[in-house]
């Protein structure tokens, strides 16, 4: 065979984005960039040699493929393959091959801890549950705990970054935590208007720079101008997402900047209010999205799936009153809407773009 011809400054693979916010752009990445988080992230985790990894993800998404296919092939850990999410097969696969770790994303969890039939199966062979996509809700975390004595160890990257920028250490992480940046990382909270950078405990928009970060957009020159911004003579993406950060350097998710709500005039961050929800033993997954007010501008929606044992035995209202007690008067859901499921993208994500625009048609004037 010819000599591999191919540098580390070539490009290698073009993971496209989710589409959540927006239409799925193509990511050029680097064999340099591939690899660097291939080996940040085994390191960071501390993954070993006989580590056994049921690997959930989608091997086309960057998280499935950098942390589930290439992080345990560079190490030469154990690969159990489930080839579509089914919760009942996953527990399985960790019962029958002694799984030692997973990686899900909170959708999957959510599902997992939802299933009756949880408790016949043996998990305890699981050291580590690490994930992201969204914020781990706090009620969700505790049922993890309280079920499987497991904690999530969350993380943050974007397809535009190969996956991890951020990561909790496993020894010290702090729950609903987006973690600290990993090896060579430089990740900042600023003014999306200024970029100027801002102090713990202020949301603003990340900004990351790092080994990992793409090359631009495929074939798209005006979305990756705009996608980066110099600072410091570096080249910082932004990834729209809105964060803040603690005293000890660690950043916490707000949302995306793309999906506040302006009820009144107040700010109102769904993935907040999901997070609260969470904690009603009656809903297994809700998405919030705005709804058109003529008083306020907007109001909070919910859209709402029930587990299966309160269908029929809770109203819309019922949540709607519960909500308005377990969170400030203007965060709290004035609409709540069941479905059946929540639609959602090839990687699991919850495809709130796809909700908000049904609701936008629905409330839009009708045409005689």
């Amino acid at each position: 065979p010819a000599p591999i011809a191919a540098g580390p400054d070539d490009l290698a693979v073009m993971p496209y984005t989710s589409g959540t916010t927006g239409h799925p752009k193509g990511c050029m990445h680097t064999h340099r960039s591939v690899m660097y988080n291939t080996v940040a992230g085994t390191q960071w985790l501390g993954t070993p040699q006989d580590a056994v990894s049921l690997v959930v993800l989608p091997l086309f998404h960057v998280t499935g493929m950098q942390n589930g296919m290439n992080g345990s092939l560079y190490v030469g850990a154990t690969i159990v393959l489930l080839p579509r999410w089914d919760r009942d097969a996953a527990a399985q696969l960790i019962q029958r091959y002694r799984v030692t770790g997973t990686q899900m994303i909170v959708t999957m969890v959510v599902d997992l801890l939802s299933n009756p039939r949880l408790a016949e199966y043996d998990l305890s062979s699981v050291s580590r549950l690490s994930g992201g996509g969204a914020a781990m809700p706090e009620a969700v975390a505790t049922r993890l705990k309280e079920l499987c004595r497991l904690d999530y160890i969350e993380g943050y990257g974007m397809s535009e970054t190969m996956a991890p920028t951020h990561i909790n250490p496993p020894e010290r992480p702090m729950k609903q935590c987006l973690g600290i940046p990993i090896f060579d990382v430089d990740a900042r909270v600023v003014d999306p208007a200024t970029f100027a950078e801002l102090p713990p405990g202020e949301v603003g928009e990340i900004i990351v720079h790092g080994p990992q970060v793409m090359q631009g957009y495929w074939g798209q020159p005006a979305a990756t101008e705009a996608a980066f911004v110099t600072l410091d003579g570096k080249r910082f993406l932004r990834t729209g997402d809105l964060a803040r950060t603690d005293e000890h350097g660690y950043f916490f998710m707000v949302d995306r900047l793309k999906r506040m709500i302006n009820a009144s005039g107040f700010k109102v961050w769904p993935a907040e209010v999901e997070a609260l929800m969470y904690a009603h033993p009656a809903i297994q997954e809700v998405c919030v999205i705005a709804a058109r007010d003529e008083r306020r501008g907007e109001t909070v929606k919910a859209v709402v799936v029930l587990s299966d044992t309160f269908k029929g035995q809770v109203t819309e209202q019922e949540i709607v009153d519960w909500a308005h007690g377990h969170m400030a008067a203007y965060k709290s859901p004035r609409l709540v809407q069941f479905a059946d499921s929540l639609p959602k993208s090839g990687t699991g994500k919850v495809q709130w773009r796809a909700l908000q625009e049904s609701e936008k048609d629905a409330a839009a004037p009708q045409s005689l």
